[in-house]
């Protein structure tokens, strides 16, 4: 009888094995065809249509891979979103969770993007597009789908230039980690070409906020950021402190200002799309820049000179004020500068379109002065080639040895348009 239930079972194992091997051997069969499949135009023009119909705008796509070993993912090389400017991506890569391949709600382990460059124009176009579709699309809307899986759990970026508004380029290399809820685990990155290059970057969640630990110019900028959801968008907030950063370094290409830069930040963004957070970010912040040097101005000499002065440098041992940004805007107040015989204060603005305005105030010790001058100069011009002139009650003073200026007495003002002649030799 013993003999009998063994051989019965030899049968049926048998059998399992065989039913076994024949399940292997179709499904190999199934993604080997899924495999050609993918490779083939067809599937490429399915692609190219659905990812026009999701972004609203034409998309073209290149070659599609699909691997199998050792996890199941899916590569498409040279993607063209044809917005103006197009945005390219040479490679993305896409490796799903492969238990959610079990059900009807896939997700992604790892999202992979290689040498792509993304305009800022492009990106802007791409959501303005999304939100006209989503604005349009007509009937009740259903549930939303589950956010966390569009998010991958890791995101990898691989030599991707961004392009800001006025084409600028920075390249950077990124890694990012997303909770199971889709929120920042931690994200760290680095720039290697173009702006800011050489800077590096890590975000870490610490308990509410995310602790921000930047290395840029030779120092550091660190503090916490939180990110929270309101009515109409987001609410991005933080408390920076900037430590021996050279100025110079945050403001490349341009260089208006060197020396080293010690200050504290705090900002505050409302926003629904973060491409535009440049454009509503406010800060406060208030600063001391060590052994600075102000770059295409000698306020020394524009007291010397009538008329407009440009080009030349200043060079301060200390320069302390305000800094307060609202978008592109900037003012900045309580300005106090000195070096040597050479003091300044004064305040300036800088609008978005680089153009400056503003007026200080020099005093400029000399001997055969009889002490300290002070000069008001007004400022002009922009960032790159800024300008200095004496301000019009100033040129009245050396005109007619009067200085018209507010708060300033007949005598005063006499003794000042007196030592303004004699500054100008007239």
């Amino acid at each position: 009888m013993l003999a009998g239930h063994n051989a019965l079972m030899r049968f049926w194992l048998k059998w399992l094995g065989i039913g076994l091997a024949a399940l292997a051997l179709l499904a190999a069969a199934a993604l080997f065809a899924l495999w050609r499949w993918t490779s083939t135009e067809d599937f490429r023009l399915r692609a190219e249509r659905e990812a026009s119909q999701a972004l609203g705008l034409p998309v073209k796509l290149g070659r599609l891979q699909l691997s199998l070993w050792p996890l199941p993912a899916v590569a498409v090389e040279q993607v063209v979103v044809q917005s103006q400017p197009p945005l390219t991506l040479q490679r993305i890569e896409a490796t799903p969770v492969w238990r959610s391949l079990l059900g009807d709600s896939p997700a992604l382990a790892e999202l992979a993007v290689r040498r792509a460059t993304l305009p800022q124009p492009a990106i802007a176009a791409i959501a303005a597009s999304l939100q006209k579709k989503k604005q349009g699309a007509p009937g009740p809307r259903g549930p939303e789908p589950d956010l966390a899986r569009r998010f991958p759990r890791r995101l990898v970026l691989e030599e991707v230039t961004w392009v800001d508004a006025r084409g600028r380029p920075m390249t950077l290399n990124a890694q990012a980690r997303l909770l199971p809820e889709g929120a920042l685990e931690s994200a760290s990155a680095e720039v290697v070409a173009g702006r800011f290059a050489g800077a590096r970057a890590d975000l870490r969640t610490e308990g509410e906020a995310w602790a921000l630990k930047a290395q840029i110019g030779g120092g550091t900028i660190a503090g916490p950021l939180t990110l929270s959801q309101r009515p109409a968008g987001w609410l991005l907030e933080g408390r920076l402190v900037t430590q021996n950063v050279e100025v110079a370094a945050l403001t490349a290409p341009a260089k208006p200002l060197s020396g080293r830069l010690d200050a504290q930040t705090t900002l505050q963004a409302e926003f629904r799309d973060p491409g535009a957070i440049t454009d509503v970010l406010k800060s406060q912040t208030r600063f001391t820049v060590r052994q600075a040097v102000v770059h295409g101005l000698d306020l020394a000499q524009a007291v010397k000179r009538v008329g407009t002065s440009r080009g030349g440098q200043t060079a301060l041992d200390t320069l302390a004020g305000q800094l307060n940004t609202q978008g592109r805007a900037m003012q900045l107040t309580n300005l106090v500068a000195s070096s040597g015989l050479l003091a300044a204060t004064g305040q300036l603005a800088l609008a978005p379109d680089r153009s400056l305005s503003g007026r200080v105030t020099v005093e400029l010790g000399s001997a055969s002065l009889g002490g300290a001058l002070g000069v008001p100069l007004v400022v002009g011009g922009n960032l790159d080639s800024p300008t200095v002139t004496l301000s019009r009650a100033a040129l009245l003073g050396a005109a007619v040895g009067t200085a018209v200026t507010p708060g300033v007495g007949t005598a005063a003002g006499a003794k000042l348009g007196e030592k303004l002649r004699g500054l100008f030799g007239k």
